[in-house]
This record gives structure tokens, sequence and C-alpha cells, in this order.
């Protein structure tokens, strides 16, 4: 027999409580999984704006004359993504390099992380890079954002 004063919790109690915690992470399991992802929107964005911003810098320097433009074709857009990292030499300067970007970011979308490319003379849908230079980038990624645009798109 059970004396009154003896303290414990039933079988029923402890499964009321599991199945309330259950019910409380299934509620935040989505909520977990759409904060991951509006987390990688504002990495790509702002990886975006970081590569078009040094783009533009090239592109001024060599309109600026601060550069030399080796390649006419390129109408002043760097040729690669990688000479923004490893920097240009600047007319009149011995040995003295301008880089653009300390280090290129990668795509978070993208399981490599590499960048879509488009060249000043492509077609601004396009899907294929020319390779005559640089002068948009955007993610590779099929997948769609939050607000329903697709990443390639940004």
């Amino acid at each position: 027999m059970r004396r009154r004063n003896e303290c414990g919790i039933s079988y029923v109690e402890l499964m009321v409580c599991v199945a309330i915690i259950m019910v409380l992470a299934a509620a935040a399991i989505p909520m977990t999984r759409i904060s991951v992802k509006r987390q990688k929107e504002v990495e790509l964005k702002a990886a975006l704006r970081e590569i078009r911003r040094a783009i533009d810098e090239y592109k001024k320097a060599t309109d600026e004359g601060r550069v030399i433009v080796e390649d006419l074709d390129s109408e002043g857009y760097p040729l690669e993504l990688e000479m923004l990292v490893e920097g240009v030499e600047e007319v009149g300067e011995v040995d003295r390099k301008i880089k653009f970007l300390r280090r290129l970011p990668r795509d978070p979308f993208n399981p490599d992380g590499e960048w879509g490319m488009r060249s000043y003379q492509d077609e601004a849908d396009s899907d294929t890079w020319g390779r005559e230079n640089v002068f948009d980038v955007y993610s590779e990624s099929d997948g769609r954002a939050l607000d329903g645009t697709y990443y390639r798109d940004w």
C-alpha cells in the first residue's frame, strides 16, 4: 500500500510532459530552418555586394589610368575574379600592387562555393561566361529565396 506523503510522478504524467515537449520541438524545427536560410541569404547578399564593389573599384582604377589594361576587349573589367585578390601592378609604381579583395567570398548556396560570371559582352540573361572579362557575378544555385525570387537573379 502507498502512503499518503509519498511523492512521485505517474506514467501518465510523464507521457503528458513528453507529448508537450514534442509539440514544442515540432514547432521550433521549422523556425530554425527558416532562421538558417535567412542567415545564408544575408551572407549571399553581403558576398555579392563585396564582389561587385571590388569589380567597380577595378573598373574605376582602369578608367583613371592607375591600372594598365592588358586586353582592350576587356572594357576595363578584370579578366578573372582572382585578379581582384592577387592584385594588379599600379602604373608608375615599382613593386606596388593594388588589391581589391582580401579573399574571394564563397557562395553559401552553392556546394562548390563558385560563382556564375558574365562578361560585358554577354547578354544580360546569359547563363554562360564568355571569358572576355568579369562584368557581373551571380549565384549558380537554383534555389528560391524566402521572398520567392531565385538566388541566381540577385
